[in-house]
């Protein structure tokens, strides 16, 4: 069994990734990962393999991942379980018998999902929960933190199968935050940090709005399907006050435009009628014209007016 002070670490980069989540937000730096000191001592969080140990732990302590990694690591909503490939193809390979005895002694782990380039959110604590040489996989399961900790008190003893419905839970909703951090830093990303109608560059006042809700079967979370925007703009977006057409120019609800409301109104909204919003320098970055127009036909319908095949196809009015 690993020594008390592997146990100490591992939960002092939970605290820390907690504070780190509270202050700063869900994605996080590599370079802040890698800088983390505990007692004056550095203690790099990732390394260069994707099952990291740092010297300091007797086993590995987190796993990574890297955006389009050559890797089939993947969640399985049905089980509520994620799929980490080994290290290789050696069963043997010392990070794969690490992760092995992880699972034999219920050690707790950081999962660095990369959500874009140098950029990842955590999820944990992580337990290995099975392992298939054949397919060289392991799978695994995110817990609660705070139940986790508690079933791990000395004398408490949680039935297994109450532990296991909690962490497929866990695990699922891991899976849907992971992707919707993911969404939001590619879209703000490709927008270059800015809102596409007011160039706002203050990354914390920003979303990636989606064209189509993420409820819907083609609302998904690429960057084609979202817009960055400001607070503001996102919340109005949503409400329907304007519309975004296939050609990219702004269109404002005749109400809107109709209204005498102080200057935020002038400037946040009426002057944005009829002009263009900034895209991504990249095409395949850019708003999806049929998602626009499908949108834009929702517009309409608030405003009881009929779709404009003109500018459904691109074209101006």
């Amino acid at each position: 069994m690993i020594g008390t002070a592997d146990w100490q670490i591992r939960r002092a980069v939970f605290d820390w990734l907690t504070e780190q989540r509270e202050s700063v937000g869900e994605a996080l730096s590599r370079d802040s990962l890698e800088r983390f000191e505990l007692d004056g001592r550095r203690v790099p969080l990732v390394g260069p393999s994707g099952i990291w140990k740092p010297a300091v732990c007797e086993l590995p302590l987190a796993i990574s991942t890297i955006v389009h990694g050559p890797y089939s690591d993947t969640f399985d909503d049905r089980s509520g379980t994620l799929r980490y490939s080994y290290r290789g193809n050696d069963p043997s390979h010392r990070d794969n018998v690490g992760l092995r005895r992880a699972m034999n002694e219920r050690v707790p782990l950081v999962y660095f999902h990369a959500v874009a380039p140098g950029s990842y959110v955590a999820a944990y604590p992580v337990f290995v929960v099975a392992d298939d040489p054949a397919a060289l996989t392991f799978t695994m399961q995110v817990d609660d933190l705070s139940a986790s900790l508690l079933a791990a008190a000395p004398g408490l003893r949680v039935a297994e199968n109450e532990a296991e419905a909690r962490r497929a839970y866990v695990t699922r909703s891991v899976r849907q935050r992971l992707h919707q951090v993911a969404f939001r830093e590619r879209v703000i990303r490709a927008y270059q940090e800015r809102c596409a109608l007011c160039n706002l560059r203050h990354q914390e006042l920003l979303d990636a709005a989606h064209i189509i809700p993420d409820t819907d079967p083609e609302g998904d979370p690429i960057v084609s399907n979202g817009v960055a925007l400001c607070k503001l703009h996102h919340a109005v977006f949503d409400r329907f006050f304007f519309a975004i057409r296939p050609d990219y120019v702004i269109e404002v609800s005749p109400r809107i435009l109709a209204e005498h409301d102080g200057p935020m109104l002038v400037v946040g909204l009426q002057q944005i009628h009829g002009s263009r919003i900034a895209v991504p320098a990249h095409v395949s970055d850019r708003p999806d014209t049929d998602r626009l127009g499908r949108r834009y036909s929702q517009f309409l319908a608030t405003l009881g007016q009929p779709s404009n095949p003109r500018v459904m196809n691109g074209g101006a009015l």
